[in-house]
């Protein structure tokens, strides 16, 4: 069985397809142009750099091209890198299927969204229930398909989705424990929070942002949505007020991206699950390139820290 880039140790060559990921034009301190890109399979990702970047090798190194490779697996200020040797756009009639250098999550994502659509149905507020099913529903078939960030954590296919059903397997533990949190309330606050990232990012398969999250960002994005489909419902109860700050606030701090602060315990509980969630997933994508005995790679999410992997 062929080796990913993910399963390649430092020191050891590759050579095989890889997805442009992502492609950013620079300067040298001689003023010289490279690129720094993204490449990725279905195991992960890895950054290279590619010298005297003329227009040919732009074209070549476009996002969501296929390119084949050859080159070595090494390090840079604690990352993986690749050090490329040859490239080249693919030949007349060589076929590569595209699925097939997509991360997807450990979960198929249409399970991740019956399981979704399944605790919708259990929310006992009707308001609630009606504005989660509506957006959830309106782009669902993004949901199944996008990830939740572009590479932080759960970067990969059906990622948001698989985020989502992470924070709501928590939430219903936190409810169990803590009968003073609104199960309804935290239960769509989850599943809402980061839908906006579908009209955020540009595509599935090497998301940028599209001007509309340049310039307004998933949060404001969906606490609009909210608004609009609850008018659109005829919905003008306090839940409408208490969605949209679930999701306006879930970030957690201002200077995270959050317009204004937690204010409800609810909104509160929201924002520790993202957090948790989100950093095991990050945790578990670094540990899983490293033996036991080794450190991580720095995580920036989690204060830029590396962690030990023990082997209890």
């Amino acid at each position: 069985m062929v080796k990913g880039i993910k399963e390649h140790e430092i020191g050891e060559g590759f050579q095989g397809y890889l997805l442009v990921k992502g492609s950013t034009e620079a300067l040298t301190k001689k003023g010289d142009p490279y690129l720094r890109v993204v490449l990725g399979d279905s195991t992960g990702t890895i950054g290279a750099m590619v010298w005297d970047a003329d227009e040919t090798k732009k074209e070549i190194f476009k996002e969501e091209n296929i390119v084949a490779v050859r080159g070595t697996v090494g390090e840079f200020n604690e990352q993986r890198q690749l050090n490329l040797t040859e490239y080249r756009e693919l030949d007349a009639g060589e076929e590569v299927n595209l699925e097939d250098l997509l991360e997807v999550a450990p979960v198929p994502g249409d399970t991740l969204i019956k399981l979704i659509r399944g605790t919708i149905l259990k929310i006992e507020n009707e308001n609630i229930r009606q504005i989660t099913d509506g957006l959830f529903e309106r782009y669902v078939d993004d949901i199944e398909k996008y990830p939740a960030a572009k590479g932080n954590h759960h970067a990969y296919v059906s990622g948001l989705a698989y985020h989502v059903v992470g924070m709501l397997r928590l939430a219903k533990a936190v409810c169990k424990f803590y009968p003073i949190v609104n199960e309804d309330l935290l239960v769509a606050g989850v599943i809402l929070h980061d839908i906006g990232k579908v009209k955020e990012y540009s595509s599935y398969i090497s998301p940028d942002f599209t001007q509309e999250g340049k310039l307004k960002g998933h949060i404001s994005i969906i606490s609009e949505e909210i608004g609009n489909i609850a008018t659109e419902l005829g919905i003008d109860g306090e839940e409408v007020l208490l969605l949209q700050h679930l999701v306006l606030s879930h970030h957690g701090k201002m200077e995270w991206g959050s317009p204004v602060t937690p204010r409800i315990i609810e909104a509160n509980v929201l924002h520790q699950l993202d957090m948790m969630d989100a950093s095991m997933d990050a945790f578990r994508n670094a540990s899983e390139e490293i033996e036991v005995g080794e450190y991580t790679e720095r995580i920036f999410s989690m204060d830029n820290r590396s962690f030990y992997k023990h082997g209890l």
